[in-house]
């Protein structure tokens, strides 16, 4: 976040902020409604006391005197007046809201930026580290696991709340015929998001190896952010569409049916990409016309092309005691086939929120710097 600044003019009763070298003037409502004094805001649990809704929308600053550059002290033609932090407004200024800006990869990315071992966790200093290396390139690889069944529900709790879903707390992940699910066979899995049909889509997945024995089901992993930013230089047009025009996925088994529509790329407040809902095993052609369907399918078309592109993919072995976890909106996940004939590949996998990891992050934070 850059550093800031409070400006009034001398005679002006406007509040200003420079930031990044540019001058913002502050609107007399939004700054009402930012007051810090005891009696409008809980300082514990930063709530208000007060209901902001009822302010007069056409409230005024009748005057605003500038202490300092991080003070200003403003009075407001509905009769408060009040001093002003320049770090009580800051936040307001942070569009990633003090958590790391995100960090685009390829195949490239050396794996040991985004290991560490699970128990050297148990620092808050390591976990901090740890936690911010997942916000900064959406994946992490975690080493020394125990192998025992269950293990990954109380490494999910270091980082968050396990999402229950119809699959469980947790899922094996292991060759069964039988299954309601690719994923359950021993087959070739493309890069692909999980859960795109359910509302809200889980956020991060763990998934821990147990055993394997088998010489294939090798992972890989794709960051989404590079592939979008390529598929921009390419076809402007082809991602407006996928991050406006909704899709279908659905699920369907025995007891469950799962149908949801979200747009095919993911756009935060500021209209940056954060993701992607990918899984060409379950998503339908919206009803477009023909020639908007084309454009549609054509960017869609090339979205999966990069994402199965070597040049994208990170590509490796996950052994016994080994955990990857990986924001399922950013990083594309899949493998290789296997045989099961040459012996046992059993996975455990589970599912958090989002807000976990990136909560725990700014708690760590803030409790660091008192």
């Amino acid at each position: 976040m850059s550093q800031l600044s409070f400006r009034v003019d001398p005679g002006s009763a406007v509040v200003n902020v420079i930031a990044n070298g540019k001058i913002v003037p502050l609107s007399p409502l939004w700054l009402r409604e930012r007051c810090q004094d005891k009696e409008y805001l809980d300082s514990k649990t930063q709530q208000r006391l007060f209901d902001p809704h009822t302010l007069d929308p056409n409230i005024q600053v009748l005057s605003a005197e500038q202490v300092d550059d991080t003070r200003v002290r403003v009075e407001f033609s509905d009769g408060y007046a009040g001093d002003y932090s320049i770090l009580a407004i800051a936040p307001d200024f942070d569009f990633d809201d003090g958590l790391p800006s995100p960090k685009a990869w390829t195949s490239d990315l050396d794996t040991g930026k985004i290991k560490f071992s699970y128990p050297s966790l148990d620092s808050k200093a390591v976990l901090f580290k740890a936690i911010e290396t997942y916000l900064e390139y959406g994946a992490l690889i975690l080493t020394d696991v125990p192998t025992e069944r269950e293990s990954i529900l109380q490494v999910a709790e270091t980082f968050g709340h396990v999402r229950v879903t119809n699959f469980g707390k947790y899922f094996d992940v292991m060759s069964r015929p039988d299954s309601n699910d690719l994923a359950y066979r021993p087959v070739r899995l493309g890069p692909h998001t999980d859960n795109p049909y359910r509302d809200p889509v889980p956020g991060i997945q763990l998934l821990h190896c147990l055993v394997n024995e088998t010489s294939g089901g090798y992972s890989t992993l794709v960051d989404s952010l590079s592939v979008i930013r390529k598929l921009a230089e390419e076809d402007p047009r082809g991602v407006e569409l996928l991050s406006q025009i909704s899709v279908k996925f659905r699920f369907v088994d025995g007891d469950t049916e799962l149908i949801e529509r979200r747009p095919m790329i993911e756009l935060d407040h500021q209209g940056r990409p954060t993701g992607v809902h990918y899984s060409p095993r379950l998503d339908y052609l919206p009803l477009l016309d023909d020639a908007t369907t084309v454009a549609f399918h054509k960017a869609r078309q090339r979205l999966g092309e990069l994402f199965s592109a070597p040049s994208y993919e990170l590509y490796f072995r996950l052994q016994a005691g080994e955990l990857m976890m990986f924001d399922n909106n950013r990083v594309l996940h899949g493998r290789t086939s296997f045989n099961p004939n040459e012996g046992l590949r059993h996975l455990q996998g589970c599912y958090i929120d989002l807000d976990g990891p990136r909560g725990r992050y700014l708690s760590l934070k803030r409790t660091a710097a008192l």
